[in-house]
């Protein structure tokens, strides 16, 4: 059975929900959250608001909220960190947006969400999954399993964050607009520096063509016209084909598109037979999980994994190669 879908309906007062929803975006911008954020919140508003028949948000109250909440939980069956991201963008639009400081916001109840292992390959599967990858797609998921990114921090990489002398890779604005450094892998620098310098001839033709832009982060387009055309500014792993942007005419590159990368681990994992179910981030767990079995401390781990809190990196002592919490089977002692 389909779980039910959402539509979004274009009938109700047009103006006054996209006043509403602008309100919510330039709330979002001038506190500089990432576009996701900013894109997921915009929906679950839009949703809420459709949701109640296009009611205006200044008049609702604790029930509306969680009445909403249900119909996520109930009818469209979604996660509990999907039905709390909803919970989170409400909130954002009550407090933030709307300016309303009630003490029933404090009270609505976040779905709890359970505590589940992460997926860890072994060495000997890695490296059954990479065998059915080539090309870009092999190196975007040697840095996956090989330095730890996550998915986008991956494919939005550009060539000044790649330093083969110090062999480290800079992921900037990371998960909660964080920079960090992590390890780059021997094993893929030689495959690394030649799909650079092929990307870099492409550059070239790109500019003989009046083209090579890629879009630049925050306001440095202003402050550097220049830049988006520079070197090192260029994707690490760009787009096949450029677009020309509305406006200006000129001939941009996109990085590659994160279901590209998706489908390419997705059908590996499965010519490789491993019955496990295999996703980008399943690399990125079985990277600090092999650290740990090498003997590496939780907090250089938790570094260069980017997370917040050291609580986060301790799920992986869980998933160790060593047996159940480390623990010896008494049916060992029997021959086999």
């Amino acid at each position: 059975m389909e779980k039910p879908t959402i539509v979004v309906s274009v009938q109700g007062p047009y103006r006054e929900r996209h006043q509403l929803l602008d309100k919510v975006r330039e709330e979002i911008r001038k506190r500089h959250y990432s576009l996701r954020t900013e894109e997921a919140y915009i929906g679950w508003v839009r949703r809420f608001v459709q949701f109640h028949g296009f009611r205006p948000p200044e008049g609702m109250n604790k029930s509306d909220i969680e009445k909403f909440l249900s119909h996520l939980a109930v009818s469209c069956e979604v996660a509990p960190a999907t039905q709390n991201q909803a919970l989170g963008a409400l909130l954002f639009l009550f407090r933030d947006v709307l300016r309303i400081r009630l003490d029933w916001l404090d009270d609505v109840v976040r779905a709890k969400k359970p505590k589940r292992l992460p997926v860890v390959l072994t060495r000997q599967e890695v490296q059954a999954v990479m065998t059915h990858l080539f090309g870009p797609k092999w190196i975007a998921a040697m840095l996956l399993y090989g330095a730890g990114l996550r998915l986008m921090e991956c494919l939005q990489l550009r060539v000044k964050d790649i330093d083969f002398g110090y062999r480290q890779i800079t992921v900037r604005e990371g998960k909660g607009n964080r920079d960090r450094i992590t390890v780059l892998p021997a094993a893929a620098e030689t495959r690394l520096r030649n799909h650079m310098e092929e990307i870099r001839q492409q550059h070239e033709e790109d500019l003989k063509n009046d083209g090579g832009y890629v879009k630049l982060p925050s306001a440095l387009a202003g402050k550097y016209p220049g830049a988006a055309r520079e070197w090192g500014w260029q994707w690490v792993f760009p787009s096949h084909r450029p677009y020309k942007e509305n406006g200006t005419g000129h001939l941009y590159r996109h990085h590659l598109f994160e279901t590209v990368l998706q489908k390419a681990i997705r059908d590996a994992a499965i010519r490789s037979r491993i019955p496990k179910r295999i996703s980008c981030h399943t690399l990125r767990h079985s990277f600090a999980t092999h650290l740990l079995e090498d003997g590496y401390d939780i907090r250089t781990i938790q570094e260069l994994l980017g997370h917040r809190d050291v609580s986060t990196t301790m799920i992986y002592t869980h998933v160790l190669n060593r047996g159940g919490r480390c623990v010896r089977s008494p049916a060992d002692l029997f021959p086999t």
